[in-house]
């Protein structure tokens, strides 16, 4: 329960350093950026894997590049049900959710390290649920 609660942390906190560095996407207040993490979190879960399965021959001919494409209308798909989160042009929706992975990432690295007990629960997870994409 306190992976998930610190997941949700950063994720939120991620988002708001992403809203100052990536033109094109903008978090309103601390509350939309939790609701916003919680959105992304679902969006990835139940929709972005139905969205890979469906692009799957698009991603063969690009040689992967079109998952960057489908990460980026997950995103933007997530921005649309919160309000206080939004997507605006072709460069947040694309920039954006790389600049959530490595800020995500980056920060519960650095919680795992203040936590030695979060550092083994987080050892045990997968990666992509860390880094929220």
């Amino acid at each position: 329960m306190i992976v998930t609660f610190f997941t949700l942390l950063a994720t939120a906190l991620s988002l708001l350093l992403v809203d100052l560095a990536v033109p094109g996407v903008d978090i309103a207040t601390f509350p939309a950026a939790l609701i916003a993490a919680i959105s992304i979190g679902a969006v990835n879960s139940f929709i972005k894997p139905v969205l890979s399965q469906l692009s799957l021959p698009l991603n063969y001919l690009t040689l992967g590049s079109f998952s960057v494409v489908v990460n980026g209308f997950s995103f933007w798909l997530a921005a649309l049900l919160v309000p206080g989160f939004s997507v605006h042009g072709l460069l947040g929706a694309i920039i954006g959710p790389i600049a959530l992975s490595f800020v995500n990432t980056f920060i519960s690295k650095y919680l795992a390290e203040r936590n030695p007990n979060l550092k083994a629960e987080l050892a045990s997870r997968d990666p992509k649920e860390i880094a929220g994409s």
